[in-house]
């Protein structure tokens, strides 16, 4: 049975792939640059980051890579609820399952940053502004 890390490792850069293929759809489809290369960098980041955490050399180090992989996993879903939101793509099949997949990821990735960042004690609390 493969691991946690090296399922998503390779569900990461399989998304990764598909973010390059996508993008290159809405290069073609006349999407402005500045807008389709921010869902690039996004979506294949988190992919690199992960590969990064997975050779990290200690659970902080695992935890610090994991911060940035749900960091730019849910900026990718901000730029797809965008584009949908302003009308700025067709919202084909594609279109879905590269978020579908992505939000999935937030949660599973938030889910394994909790845990870890439990066990290496760094826990966090977001707070409103009027507490």
């Amino acid at each position: 049975m493969e691991s946690f890390n090296e399922t998503y490792r390779q569900r990461t850069f399989d998304f990764a792939v598909h973010i390059v293929q996508y993008a290159i759809k809405l290069r073609e489809e006349g999407l402005p640059y500045d807008l389709f290369s921010q869902l690039l960098r996004a979506g294949t980041s988190f992919p690199a980051n992960f590969r990064a955490a997975t050779q990290a050399r200690s659970d902080a180090e695992y935890y610090a890579k994991l911060c940035i992989v749900v960091e730019e996993c849910d900026e990718t879903v901000f730029w797809l609820d965008l584009f949908e939101k302003s009308s700025l793509v067709k919202t084909d099949e594609i279109f879905f399952n590269l978020r579908n997949e992505a939000n999935e990821m937030v949660k599973v990735f938030s889910k394994v940053k909790g845990n870890v960042g439990k066990r290496i004690g760094k826990s966090y609390s977001l707070k409103s502004p009027d507490s």
